[in-house]
């Protein structure tokens, strides 16, 4: 029954978000939130019936420990936007001129082959959106996208897509094929991909080195652009409407309404035919912007198409991750970064390996949080990073 409903209702999603009408996609959503209440009872709960969901996901999370971190955090990061939203603008006009697709592409297996992507044992290509999928550590895929009008693009998802490849390149080869041998769960997999793309690929020592590299392949778009100014314009902050598109600070609280409307689903303190409403009062109140239909709207990601409920908390956690094991990272090694500085990423790379990847499944995510970086999840060092980076772009 839920394979069947799952099927009927990601084709009514796909058809619908092109016609940008969330009514019709509203007669199978019922079914499968039903189905997905029901699920719930049969998995078990102690306190809230979205806990089994999230389990699913990520081992031992609970609405009871995922409120206290979003409800801790979020205050905190609109006090960091509103400064931002007073402080002038970073221009960015230059990363989206023209850009050869062939020398996108070539920039993009330069940078994943310096990072430690093992082609020998893997392979990018192109596709509609990009993901990664691994058969085993020795046969790791990865996609991206090139767009030749935004620089942006390609690059941060090729990096994006890297970091989840290092992590199944690195899991542990005496495992191989046991359940010891696999990821810790799908918010520690998340990690690493936000911690190169974002820790690694938007910092200004990766760029002391690179960006001379892009410069000189992109001579007519970044021809007087100093490196401090392109340093800040990938660094941008924006409320956007799509949560692909948002930057490393907003993109928490396009998860958290998703989270707080599937709570409420899942509950059923929230009929499915008011998800639209419910999700433009919380753009408007959260982000500030008017949401001007369902397409841009409720309607832009697949997940609750195919029944993952309980799904998206985990991108924020790898964040917070992301962010304390680099602390940890740089901790014990104080010179990480001025190696990254000349393009050398190779010991940062190791650390993970040691810490992160090659535990596989011993541990779940805060037992591997607390053997890799010597304490369990604490978000400060997530803020801590994101002042420390958005206070000096933004001189606040």
């Amino acid at each position: 029954k839920m394979s069947e409903t799952i099927s009927r209702s990601f084709n009514a999603w796909n058809l619908k978000k092109k016609e940008n009408r969330f009514s019709i996609f509203e007669k199978d959503l019922p079914e499968l939130v039903h189905l997905k209440k029901e699920e719930t009872e049969l998995l078990g709960y102690r306190d809230h019936p979205y806990d089994a969901l999230m389990d699913e996901f990520e081992k031992g999370c609970t609405v009871q420990l995922t409120d206290r971190i979003f409800g801790n955090m979020l205050p905190r990061l609109q006090v960091i936007l509103e400064k931002i939203r007073q402080a002038k603008e970073p221009e960015d006009s230059f990363l989206f001129k023209s850009f050869d697709k062939k020398k996108q592409w070539d920039f993009g297996m330069q940078v994943i082959a310096e990072l430690g992507f093992d082609f020998e044992a893997g392979r990018q290509d192109l596709s509609s959106h990009p993901f990664s999928t691994s058969f085993n550590k020795y046969d790791v895929r990865i996609t991206t996208r090139i767009d030749e009008n935004d620089f942006s693009s390609m690059l941060f998802s090729c990096i994006h897509e890297t970091g989840h490849a290092l992590y199944e390149q690195g899991l542990p080869e005496s495992e191989y094929g046991l359940p010891s041998g696999e990821f810790a769960s799908l918010g520690i997999h998340e990690s690493q991909s936000r911690l190169w793309e974002n820790h690694v690929g938007r910092s200004r020592d990766f760029w002391k080195f690179h960006y001379p590299l892009a410069a000189a392949k992109f001579p007519d778009a970044f021809e007087g652009i100093p490196e401090e100014t392109f340093y800040r314009a990938i660094n941008k902050v924006n409320s956007s409407l799509i949560r692909t598109e948002s930057d490393e600070l907003t993109y928490h609280f396009h998860v958290v309404i998703r989270y707080e409307i599937e709570k409420m689903l899942i509950k059923g303190e929230l009929k499915s035919c008011d998800i639209p409403a419910c999700w433009n009062e919380r753009y408007k109140k959260w982000l500030g912007v008017d949401v001007p239909d369902d397409q841009r709207g409720c309607l832009q990601d697949v997940h609750w198409s195919h029944g993952s409920f309980g799904y998206f908390p985990t991108y924020s956690l790898g964040s917070f991750y992301a962010a304390q094991f680099f602390a940890a990272a740089n901790k014990s090694d104080q010179k990480l970064q001025e190696k990254m500085g000349k393009g050398d990423t190779t010991d940062l790379l190791q650390w993970l390996r040691q810490r992160v990847h090659a535990p596989g499944r011993i541990y779940n995510s805060e037992e591997l949080c607390k053997y890799a970086t010597g304490e369990t999840l604490n978000v400060q060092y997530f803020l801590d990073y994101l002042l420390d980076k958005y206070g000096k772009i933004y001189e606040f």
